[in-house]
């Protein structure tokens, strides 16, 4: 099953939310890539092009939240370090095998979109309220 940007990820913060959509098609170049017989050395160059895309979105969502003294970064940089530590399981994975198993398919999907949709909509929503009631202090 591919990824879906749908309305429950929007943050209202256009850049996240463009950065987000951009994560999504690399999530889904990976698993297309698993699906039409990519072998090894593809789907590991489609894992690294999500990663690097990953590292990008983070540091951007990172500043982002520094800028506005978010009161939660050290909680979220460590969600961030958790699926980092998730990349480097799914790149052993491909290692350790021939190419993409119907195995590795389903830790992406486990691991890395399921992933994205709960941090979306709690973390990166969160984040989100915060800067509206920062900016919006007389809706509080």
């Amino acid at each position: 099953m591919y990824a879906e940007f749908d309305i429950s990820l929007v943050t209202g913060n256009n850049e996240i939310d463009e950065q987000h959509k951009e994560w999504i098609d690399k999530i889904n170049k990976l698993l297309a890539c698993c699906e039409n017989g990519g072998g090894k050395i593809e789907a590991i160059k489609m894992l690294e092009y999500m990663a690097e895309y990953t590292e990008f979105h983070f540091a951007a969502e990172e500043k982002l939240q520094e800028e506005v003294d978010y009161p939660a970064l050290d909680e979220h940089r460590e969600k961030h370090d958790e699926f980092r530590r998730v990349v480097d399981e799914l790149h052993e994975m491909l290692e350790e095998e021939e190419g993409p198993s119907d195995a590795f398919v389903e830790a992406v999907q486990k691991n890395v979109v399921d992933w994205l949709y709960r941090h979306i909509r709690t973390f990166d929503c969160s984040v989100a309220t915060y800067i509206n009631m920062k900016l919006h202090p007389e809706l509080v």
